[in-house]
């Protein structure tokens, strides 16, 4: 489920940022616009910044799910439904065999969902470190923009790869999908880093629920307009290499937003770096020693970060969990199941406003207890399944319970990524953001290996697909009873550690 946010005044929710904000008045770090912050959500700067976040979420779908179309049916299966994580990553199921016959009845055995989700999310655990230290070093607006240049770059090179297909197969595409991954992973500190730097504290939340909201949309209709544009290109029944090589007009068509992406980019205000004296050092490329030591200082910062993982590591399984359901236990056609995929993602952009609207009236913790809560029940329903395998809920029953799982997810995660933003001292936010960024990936490709090891379980015991919702609540469970959040924003206890 790779964004996340809300609405809400200090005056309303002692969540938000208000008088006792990080961005406080002195701005000791010197990382405000030269005339204060943004203080409205129409400024030129903050619509720029949306349509930046939306055409690279879009773009990343679209082209994903072009290049999924073509090369899973050809290297692996000839049925395949392909899904996006938050902000891009990327699961397969297969439903035919490697022989390309269809299988009597599916059984899972041939799903390779988890080995797709690890290979996406491996940039942003290997690198999400050195991309958090330039985020400090640097202007997080030259972040930005350079990352949708390198954006265009990496389309560019996909449009070259889908012409290459038939001389070198559907190498070149996996290589571009990992640099899809590495361009994001680049892209993140900048994106989430400069939201408090750039708006005023009482518009944070509202800034943040409409990240999350554009992002959502822009990853269901990237993911709906794939198959149309491929359809468009391609007439049926044209073989694999020469249909790829057809592609490279959708692949021209993701530079050109690349290209737009990159224009929007540019009205963003421009921002002093947090840290322009900050050096390289190697442990850069781990987790920080300045951020070893603020997370130990910081207990709710520490046990926030520990949650945000759990909650990933339960969205990486989601994802893969219901394209399992639908083509192997429903056996449901691809369109269906990535119907059921879209509408988690409507459920988060729902329940990112709704969370806001709560907020006002409802303490921030009691927001998250109904998100995590909400994550064990539906989770539970969508568990069960009848004598003889079939799904209690079926195709049309799951539709409302799966758009609640979303909208419980956004109740849960939003406020603690608003906290994890908002709490470090200014010249470490870049960094605190790129470790959430590397600790989150890390539970989605965590997400995956254990995925293929309960589909191998699953696969061995005859379980019904449905079971891995089970597990799913079993792993949440800990978290609902035991999770208190401290959700206290100012920095003042904590002493910033020396760089």
């Amino acid at each position: 489920m790779s964004d996340s946010p809300t609405a809400s005044t200090a005056a309303d929710n002692p969540y938000a940022i208000g008088d006792a904000a990080v961005l406080t008045e002195s701005d000791p770090a010197g990382v405000q616009p030269k005339d204060g912050p943004i203080d409205s959500l129409s400024h030129p700067s903050f619509v720029g910044f949306i349509a930046t976040q939306f055409f690279g979420a879009f773009n990343d779908n679209l082209f994903k799910q072009l290049l999924l179309l073509l090369a899973i049916p050809t290297a692996v299966a000839a049925t395949v439904t392909e899904t996006n994580l938050v902000d891009g990553a990327v699961a397969v199921e297969v439903s035919e065999d490697l022989a390309g016959e269809p299988a009597a009845k599916p059984s899972g055995g041939g799903d390779l969902q988890g080995i797709a989700t690890v290979v996406f999310g491996l940039p942003f655990v290997v690198f999400g470190g050195l991309a958090g230290y330039l985020a400090d070093r640097y202007s997080k607006r030259t972040i930005i923009v350079t990352s949708k240049v390198a954006e265009i770059v990496v389309m560019g090179l996909g449009l070259l790869a889908f012409l290459a297909t038939p001389m070198i197969g559907f190498a070149g595409l996996w290589i571009v999908l990992f640099l899809m991954g590495l361009q994001s992973t680049f892209f993140g500190p900048g994106k989430y880093g400069i939201m408090p730097e750039m708006l005023s504290g009482n518009q944070l939340n509202r800034g943040n629920g409409l990240v999350l909201m554009t992002t959502f949309i822009a990853i269901i209709i990237g993911t709906a307009v794939a198959g149309p544009l491929k359809d468009s290109i391609v007439p049926a029944g044209v073989p694999q290499m020469e249909a790829a090589s057809g592609l490279w007009i959708g692949s021209l068509v993701c530079v050109g937003i690349a290209v737009v992406g990159t224009i929007t980019s540019l009205l963003i205000i421009r921002l002093p770096a947090a840290d322009p004296t900050l050096k390289l050092k190697a442990e850069y490329l781990a987790v920080p020693k300045a951020m070893r030591t603020l997370l130990k200082r910081d207990t709710p910062l520490l046990i926030a970060l520990l949650a945000s993982c759990v909650f990933w590591l339960i969205a990486g399984l989601t994802i893969q969990a219901v394209n399992s359901l639908g083509k192997t236990q429903l056996e449901i056609s691809d369109t269906k199941t990535s119907l059921m995929v879209s509408l988690i993602s409507v459920g988060i952009a729902a329940g990112g406003a709704a969370a806001g609207a709560l907020s006002r009236k409802l303490s921030d913790r009691v927001v998250i207890q109904i998100g995590m809560w909400g994550v064990v029940a539906f989770c539970a329903v969508l568990a069960i399944s009848l004598p003889g395998g079939r799904h209690l809920l079926g195709f049309g029953g799951s539709i409302p319970v799966l758009m609640l799982l979303g909208a419980s997810a956004a109740f849960f995660a939003i406020p603690i990524q608003v906290f994890l933003q908002a709490r470090p001292p200014e010249e470490l936010k870049g960094r605190m953001i790129a470790v959430m960024n590397q600790a989150n990936f890390f539970a989605i490709v965590m997400s995956g290996v254990l995925y293929q090891i309960l589909n191998t379980i699953l696969t061995s015991a005859d379980l019904p697909r449905s079971t891995v919702f089970g597990a799913m609540a079993v792993l949440f469970l800990p978290v609902a009873i035991f999770y208190r959040p401290s959700l206290e924003r100012t920095i003042s206890p904590v002493t910033t550690p020396a760089n």
